[in-house]
């Protein structure tokens, strides 16, 4: 059985919870599986590959690490919260 996520590929969201909070970005993936998801340029992750006829020497390639679903929020319903509290600026992206 797979489980429910609030967000959909494409959204764009805001995390709200741990090391890159405040940091925005578009759903690359959902992992439903996993209860995560890919944001993008949120949580760079360092990827060794091997050689390859693309990488002839190898390459250190940095792509995005999984998020849990619960620590992101959809962007506009972040922003509505902002502005009845008061107007809080937006996070820095």
């Amino acid at each position: 059985m797979t489980n429910r996520v609030h967000i959909k590929k494409g959204e764009e969201v805001v995390v709200i919870a741990g090391s890159q909070k405040g940091k925005r970005g578009k759903i690359i993936a959902v992992l439903t599986d996993k209860n995560r998801v890919i944001v993008e340029g949120v949580r760079m992750i360092k990827r060794h590959t091997r050689k390859s006829q693309q990488h002839p020497q190898g390459a250190i390639v940095e792509r995005e690490g999984s998020v849990h679903a619960s620590n992101v929020v959809k962007a506009e319903t972040f922003d509505a919260r902002a502005n009845k509290r008061g107007g809080a600026e937006k996070p820095a992206a």
